[in-house]
């Protein structure tokens, strides 16, 4: 038997077409990323969310020499907004990346071990979380849950 799965995302063409909340978070992002720590790809990942309860958290990637102890932005952001604000959803996060050795204008999407702190996280709070994806300009795409990024996901549910 054949099946399908379909993953449904809005395309931007550029930051001014979406709602000033969700630019300004996407700014956000975008300026945190001059926080990261990326002395080795000279990739600099931000991201910033805000939580249903009206907060902003963001977070950056941070690498190390001895690699891969590194840790991604997204799972620095999760961190920091379930120590921070234990048990709150994140309504959106936008996620933005500075290429110091190429270019930033297009999205890329968050790497296998994010996608599944991203859905776990998502599990744990019981919220939807619509993610924004671009670089420092250019297109901008918005998915309305992290589900969407791992469709063959493994959950907790699926060790009981």
């Amino acid at each position: 038997m054949n099946k399908t799965i379909e993953v449904r995302y809005t395309e931007y063409n550029d930051i001014s077409e979406l709602t000033s909340a969700d630019a300004a978070l996407l700014e956000k992002a975008r300026a945190t990323t001059a926080n990261a720590y990326a002395p080795y790809s000279g990739f600099l990942v931000g991201a910033a969310a805000s939580l249903f309860n009206g907060e902003i958290v963001t977070g950056t990637n941070q690498e190390n020499a001895s690699f891969p102890a590194g840790i991604c932005a997204e799972r620095v952001l999760l961190s920091a907004a379930s120590s921070i604000f234990p048990n709150e959803g994140i309504h959106t996060m936008a996620i933005s990346y500075h290429n110091t050795k190429g270019h930033s204008d297009k999205p890329v999407s968050p790497c296998g071990i994010c996608r599944q702190s991203l859905l776990e996280f998502e599990g744990r709070t019981g919220k939807p979380m619509r993610i924004l994806l671009s670089g420092m300009s250019g297109k901008v795409l918005e998915i309305n849950s992290a589900k969407a990024l791992l469709p063959f996901s493994f959950t907790a549910e699926d060790m009981k």
